[in-house]
């Protein structure tokens, strides 16, 4: 049985992979990008939990973090985009079908990075932030 926090993290994937950009978890920088840009989801840190008793309850905010990468001629406006999907899908439901209490993405800080031979890449981390709690801190 999965613990909560990779429940939670799967359903952020699964939501990530609805947008037409390619969208992986964990995995490294492929040779190639596809057209529409590529996601890839890192699990992050759950930080420092605050701890209620009576119920004994771990309460996280879990920083998990987006790559968001795109190339070509037109990769200002695809990387656009991509932010804008990633966004939009995350506030069609900030509790992860009741998963978490909140979830919220922070704003990207895009880069371009040189590629020899190819078109640059234009890439972003992009942090969201995983309010849940647990009973277990190992959950």
């Amino acid at each position: 049985m999965p613990t909560p926090r990779e429940t939670i993290l799967a359903a952020l994937h699964a939501r990530l992979s609805t947008l037409p950009a390619a969208a992986l978890r964990g995995d490294v920088l492929p040779e190639r990008v596809p057209t529409a840009g590529l996601l890839i989801l890192r699990d992050g840190e759950p930080g420092e939990p605050e701890v209620t008793l009576s119920p004994l309850r771990y309460h996280y905010q879990h920083r998990a973090e987006i790559e968001a990468v795109v190339q070509g001629a037109t990769r200002d406006a695809t990387f656009d985009i991509l932010c804008a999907s990633i966004g939009a899908a995350i506030a069609a439901d900030r509790t992860l079908g009741g998963l978490c209490d909140w979830v919220e993405a922070e704003a990207p800080r895009p880069v371009d990075l040189p590629v020899e031979g190819a078109a640059s890449l234009k890439a972003a981390v992009i942090p969201v932030i995983l309010h849940y709690s647990t009973a277990d801190s190992l959950a």
